[in-house]
């Protein structure tokens, strides 16, 4: 089987009307682009939900939304790795997606309670959208996919109603079930829990969803844009709470420290292994691409993108205390969930990182080791960070992750060098040590 034929099953098979295949070597379009410029405003309402109920319960809700957005977005992902997005009638359902996507993320903020004044319920709204979404998906893999024969459109479509009634429960049962608010958020958070599994259980249990990895760069570029959607979201959290901030020398603090951090992190995630882990899907062939992509990919930027929302959450805390502080007089300490919220998060992105190294890349020894001792170096100062005022809590993790930054380049030197470039000139081989 040609690479360019890829999941059409052969050179001799013909694209329904309307559809075109996608090629090795295409990268993402503007259409993929604009689709994913919605997860920017999903994104900031995940943070947001959390903000709302700051606490253990609230976070767990924020990501069990983000977990829904997450496959939402996977499994178009997925298709645009097949059809190119570009062109026909893919071009148009992705553009009605967006438009119903835009209104799950206005939604997100309300997914497990309505805002005071709302005259249409936000929990429905949300789990509408989120069906609406899989339904397209759905109809578009059953027409332009030739393998999505009836075993996987059961495979994908029983699941999915499964998964729609956990959440249009959650949306209307325990409202009328209890009149203890405690039992109403346990039982709707309980049954997210159990939707969340089902969705996910269904994409294990599928295992390849019938889909092929046509376009490395396009797989991997796809997946690089939407950790650049997260890091930016992280800053706009920022800029958004300090618009109302008086300006200080604290204040000024905070966005240079917030800055230094998210640049770290993202220094981490594209100077050498992202590259490298493009190379691993090009030289293999199509067919044995789908584990990587789904393991390293699929499952493993779940995390990495949960620790960024973390870290946007501990950062938007860390200004609203400047405000305060500044308005009121109040402490300019951190709280606990604001500790754990703004190193957690770095930590959870970097160890999630290191399981995408091993899975992907044998580049181990060189820069996977001092990001472990990192990730440990964080947790650790958690407790300790207590003491310190925020913004000396927020530069301590951005100096952290600067030196994390410092001591890869020292420690790789030459060789970083020379694995860099043979990665960037294509020499790069998946055995290599």
């Amino acid at each position: 089987m040609s690479e360019d034929a890829g999941a059409f099953g052969g050179k001799s098979a013909r694209a329904p009307r309307g559809i075109r295949p996608l090629r090795e070597g295409v990268g993402v379009t503007s259409v993929e682009l604009f689709f994913d410029l919605v997860f920017v405003l999903a994104f900031i309402q995940v943070v947001a939900l959390m903000d709302d109920d700051f606490t253990s319960h609230g976070v767990l809700n924020g990501m069990l939304a983000l977990a829904l957005l997450w496959s939402t977005w996977s499994i178009y992902a997925w298709l645009g790795n097949s059809l190119q997005a570009r062109v026909g009638l893919i071009r148009i359902a992705l553009l009605f997606v967006t438009v119903v996507t835009l209104v799950m993320a206005v939604a997100v903020r309300q997914a497990f309670t309505d805002l005071p004044g709302a005259t249409i319920s936000g929990p429905v709204v949300f789990v509408a959208c989120f069906v609406v979404v899989r339904l397209v998906h759905l109809a578009l893999r059953w027409y332009a996919i030739p393998d999505t024969g009836p075993r996987i459109v059961l495979l994908i479509a029983a699941p999915l109603f499964v998964a729609s009634v956990l959440l249009f429960s959650a949306a209307v049962v325990p409202q009328r079930l209890f009149h203890d608010p405690w039992l109403v958020k346990a039982s709707q958070s309980g049954l997210w829990m159990l939707a969340v599994l089902v969705d996910y259980g269904r994409a294990l249990l599928l295992r390849s969803w019938g889909l092929h990895i046509i376009s490395a760069r396009h797989w991997a570029e796809r997946h690089g844009l939407i950790v650049l959607v997260a890091l930016g979201e992280s800053l706009i959290a920022v800029g958004l709470t300090s618009s109302g901030v008086p300006m200080t020398g604290s204040l000024i603090a905070a966005i240079a420290f917030a800055i230094v951090t998210a640049a770290a992190l993202g220094w981490t995630y594209f100077d050498v292994v992202a590259i490298a882990a493009e190379r691993t899907l090009s030289q293999n062939p199509v067919q044995r691409r789908v584990a990587y992509a789904r393991d390293a990919y699929s499952y493993l930027h779940l995390p990495m993108i949960a620790g960024i929302m973390l870290l946007a959450l501990g950062l938007h805390k860390v200004v609203t205390i400047i405000k305060d502080n500044e308005l009121h007089h109040s402490t300019a300490q951190l709280e606990s969930m604001g500790r754990y919220a703004l190193y957690g998060g770095a930590a959870l992105f970097l160890l999630s990182h290191a399981g995408f190294q091993l899975r992907i890349t044998r580049l181990l020894g060189r820069v996977i080791w001092p990001r472990l001792i990192t990730i440990a170096l964080l947790v650790a100062l958690i407790p300790a960070a207590s003491q310190l005022s925020a913004v000396v809590a927020l530069g301590l993790l951005a100096a952290v992750c600067a030196g994390l930054v410092i001591t890869e380049v020292l420690v790789g030197g030459g060789r970083r060098k020379e694995l860099r470039e043979a990665a960037l000139a294509g020499g790069l081989r998946p055995e290599d040590p």
